[in-house]
């Protein structure tokens, strides 16, 4: 199979709004998101990340450059402010490339957000 751009989605919540639990708590998402899936930080294409309300300490991505990521272009944005949506919520989308079919990733969902998209393999 030729390499092709997918989407790899993930997701995690701190206890606290610190910046050492976000840095922690995105640094931890963001290698085992690589890591199970097999991923080179220069198949990196772009990474988007969002945020709920609650959190203001950092930026997700000012973490996710303590694990190399700081060649590869990152995006923070606003979480919707939905109705008994995950409260302290960080979401992930990394663009890249791979050999990997879409049903072969394995996304990656974390603490409080283990359970907020069991119909996607993990």
């Amino acid at each position: 199979m030729s390499p092709a751009v997918r989407a790899l989605r993930g997701a995690t919540t701190v206890d606290a709004d610190t910046a050492e639990q976000i840095t922690e708590r995105v640094q931890t998402l963001v290698q085992a998101m690589l890591e199970r899936n097999g991923i080179d930080k220069d198949d990196l294409i772009s990474v988007i990340f969002t945020a709920t309300d609650d959190i203001t300490a950092l930026f997700p991505a000012a973490a996710a450059r303590g694990v190399g990521l700081g060649d590869v272009p990152l995006l923070c944005a606003r979480e919707l402010a939905v109705q008994d949506g995950a409260p302290r919520c960080i979401r992930v989308l990394m663009h890249l490339t791979t050999t990997r079919s879409r049903a072969e990733l394995r996304h990656v969902y974390l603490e409080g957000a283990k359970g907020l998209r069991d119909d996607l393999p993990g």
